[in-house]
């Protein structure tokens, strides 16, 4: 497998504006019709102010006793929930997997493809230990750790390719594994559905499973604790600080990067929600409902990110999750600015900037990361 950690120069983006719908690529982003320059002031200047002051938690709301702000969605949960390790659960999307369980509890959710142009997704779950059925549940694929890493979180698969073994020789790697002996404990097969979709996995079996590893249910200390800046729920962040390079974003169209999941979002003005939608078949068209609840999948922020990506022996997929520069979108309440990310080592986060060099500021509640491929293209209006 060829390392893939190598740092990769981007040419300089010529950003054009259109009046309506917009194709949206690495080498065809959208902005404010003119080549944005880097400012000589990069924390304010007169097309970006400064959001210096804009801050990660409600300072003047009264205190929450019991309870402190989630590091995932900014809420307020209780405190063991927030001192509790995530879990990090593979799930498959694509329409024999269907119907899902329990995924609008995650609090963040990925997308990626895999090999043949599926999608799979990767739930990030907090106050997990209660759920009775989770999935279903399928396996790994390298760089969806590398993502998991950045939250301490524990993997939960059902196997993985070969290729990965390197990363279970690590320590720090923390998994449960359907395929690994007594780990099997965690999981259940469901008769009624047909093999491979048909595993799933609960918090409480996923709680004596951890227990009995002796893994340490509170974070290692690996990673940062503000993985993301959150603005304040008072004064949250609407974008019009960018002027015109904040483009109008009320539906997000991702089929030209997920051909079979062809999922979309839709903007609700009253709830500020983005709502998911995708096409897998005639029979699945329309909202993506999670099966327990029969409520439809929605996000408060939506960040896409373009990633190099190779192929290797067996169709099998690499992305580079690490890199100094590259492109991406953020979306939130109905607009959308260009940005960059970085991630400099495995338990880093993924940090995302603006084209001023400012970390974006997200919105309180729940994220979706698109993680799509270079040289595919999305659409928004």
């Amino acid at each position: 497998m060829k390392n893939l950690k190598c740092g990769l120069l981007f040419a300089a983006m010529i950003f054009i504006m259109t009046a309506c719908s917009q194709t949206i690529s690495p080498s065809n982003s959208v902005l404010s019709g003119e080549e944005v320059s880097e400012p000589s002031d990069m924390s304010s200047s007169p097309d970006e102010p400064d959001t210096s002051d804009i801050v990660t938690a409600d300072d003047n709301m009264p205190s929450h006793e019991g309870m402190q702000r989630s590091p995932l969605t900014n809420e307020w949960v209780d405190t063991d929930v927030a001192r509790t390790r995530p879990i990090a659960v593979m799930i498959p999307n694509e329409s024999n997997a269907l119907p899902q369980y329990n995924l609008s509890l995650a609090s963040i959710l990925y997308e990626a493809n895999v090999e043949g142009r599926m999608t799979r997704l990767m739930a990030i779950f907090e106050d997990w230990d209660e759920l009775e059925k989770i999935g279903n549940v399928r396996s790994l694929r390298n760089y969806y750790a590398y993502w998991a890493f950045e939250w301490d979180a524990f993997i939960v698969h059902c196997g993985q390719p070969f290729f990965a073994d390197v990363l279970f020789d690590d320590p720090a790697t923390q998994t449960i594994n359907e395929t690994a002996g007594s780990d099997s404990a965690a999981f259940y097969r469901d008769e009624t559905r047909k093999a491979p979709h048909n595993a799933y996995t609960g918090g409480p079996g996923l709680l004596n499973v951890i227990n009995a590893k002796g893994y340490s249910l509170t974070y290692r200390g690996l990673t940062e604790q503000n993985h993301f800046s959150f603005a304040s729920e008072s004064e949250p962040n609407t974008l019009e600080q960018y002027g015109e390079e904040s483009q109008n974003a009320s539906y997000i169209d991702m089929s030209g990067c997920y051909p079979l999941t062809r999922c979309y979002f839709d903007y609700n003005e009253q709830d500020g929600l983005y709502y998911r939608f995708q096409h897998l078949s005639s029979s699945t068209d329309g909202p993506h409902i999670d099966a327990p609840s029969g409520k439809q999948l929605c996000f408060k922020n939506i960040l896409v990110q373009y990633v190099y990506c190779e192929e290797l022996d067996g169709g099998y997929l690499a992305f580079q999750c690490y890199d100094d520069t590259r492109d991406g979108w953020f979306f939130t309440n109905g607009k959308g600015i260009h940005v960059n990310w970085k991630k400099a080592e495995d338990y880093a986060p993924t940090k995302f900037y603006d084209d001023y060099g400012n970390e974006i500021i997200l919105n309180t509640g729940k994220t979706m990361i698109c993680v799509v491929e270079e040289g595919d293209d999305f659409t928004f209006r």
